[in-house]
């Protein structure tokens, strides 16, 4: 049921990395379920994770490893399994598979970074997961990108992929991603993963920067349901393959660079909110005027995150009183409430903190009842903004999430 959304096609291939998939059965046999990411010698790579107390095991080893290694050569993903709250026992399941990998491509365990997706609190079927890993490696290509977005997915009804093309000092450069995520939606930085690439010549610490700047304004501004999950992952790799003197930030060619990584991350991070779990909306929400981009946020995701407007939405009823309930309980202190504008698109619901008199209900209706709008807040307390993505929640998100396990 995602919102104007559909499979990537034509994914550009990543000098320097290729992709094998295989079928594992780890929740259910008939698909394919675990993904190799195969990177070059000389790959910088950088990741953000979730801030979840219960992170994950492959987020513990990811923390481990990129601490212990600046030469990262594969990626592992598993769906079906989070191998989370899985204790000693999980740690050493992810060890078990990062160390066949490296048997496979002739590194150390330590240079394969594991991530996983999936139901919470069960073990990882390991024999079959170490019987899949060389059939992945074997397949791998460099074309296999689709097929690699859909292998990730778990609740997911559509494949999420984006690339673009960018001209540089050195050459033209690729940028390519893919993620996966439709609900336990709000990272922090949701159930999401995320692995974009690059064959850019970045410096470590320009991988670093332009995944933390992209993420900023991409995943870490979207919500389906206000829960962060204890596998949240992004990665950026950057495998060096063009040009010959690395990109550093602050250099020509960086900002360029870095820019064409933002927009494959929003496109992913708009892409989850379009497939979230049942959604039939998909709501852009702009809060301007605020203080800082801190409160900005702070109002956007009192408004995103509440049932009630959501269940509002969903309906395709213009019941501002419930985004004026939202803004009110957002806890921005000194808040003055006849500074308060709030539109829906073009339609001026509230001016000077009451309603506009030029509204009707029907011009209200007329938007809401669209499969994408924008709700607009402004706060006049200053000069900072923030843009935040979400959806509504329908009777299908319930279903899903009674029904996940079964």
């Amino acid at each position: 049921m995602a919102v104007n959304l559909s499979a990537p096609m034509n994914l550009l291939p990543v000098a320097g990395l290729r992709l094998g998939v295989a079928e594992a059965a780890i929740k259910k046999a008939g698909r394919n379920d675990l993904l190799v990411i195969e990177l070059a010698a000389g790959s910088r790579v950088a990741g953000v994770f979730t801030q979840n107390a219960f992170a994950a095991a492959p987020v513990q080893l990811c923390r481990e490893y990129l601490k212990a290694t600046t030469s990262i050569r594969a990626l592992l993903v598993n769906a079906g399994n989070a191998n989370a709250a899985t204790g000693d026992g999980g740690l050493a399941d992810a060890r078990a598979t990062t160390a066949a990998v490296a048997a496979e491509l002739g590194c150390e365990a330590q240079q394969v970074l594991p991530f996983s997706t999936g139901v919470i609190g069960l073990r990882l079927p390991l024999q079959r997961m170490l019987a899949a890993i060389p059939k992945a490696v074997a397949a791998a290509s460099a074309d296999a990108w689709t097929l690699a977005a859909a292998t990730i997915m778990t609740t997911d009804t559509v494949a999420k992929g984006a690339s673009r093309r960018v001209a540089t000092s050195q050459g033209e450069v690729t940028v390519t991603g893919i993620a996966k995520g439709v609900g336990m939606i709000e990272p922090h930085m949701a159930t999401m993963l995320g692995f974009i690439a690059t064959d850019a010549r970045l410096t470590p610490a320009a991988v670093d920067a332009a995944l933390r700047s992209a993420v900023d304004v991409s995943f870490n501004c979207v919500t389906v349901d206000s829960d962060t999950s204890t596998n949240d992952s992004c990665v950026l790799c950057a495998t060096a393959q063009v040009g010959s003197q690395d990109i550093d930030v602050g250099d020509a060619d960086y900002a360029a660079v870095a820019a064409a990584i933002r927009d494959v991350c929003i496109e992913l991070a708009q892409s989850i909110v379009r497939d979230g779990e049942g959604a039939t909306r998909f709501i852009t929400i702009d809060v301007g005027g605020a203080m800082s981009v801190a409160e900005a946020r702070q109002v956007g995701y009192a408004i995103a995150n509440s049932p009630l407007v959501k269940t509002a939405m969903f309906a395709g009823d213009a019941n501002w009183g419930r985004i004026v309930m939202a803004i009110g309980k957002a806890g921005v202190s000194g808040l003055d409430p006849a500074s308060v504008g709030i539109a829906l698109d073009d339609v001026q619901l509230i001016v000077g903190g009451q309603p506009h008199p030029d509204y009707r209900e029907e011009r209200g209706a007329a938007v809401v009842a669209k499969p994408e709008f924008t709700i607009s807040v402004t706060l006049g307390r200053g000069a900072a903004q923030a843009r935040l993505w979400t959806c509504d929640f329908s009777y299908e998100y319930v279903k899903i999430n009674a029904e996940y396990r079964t």
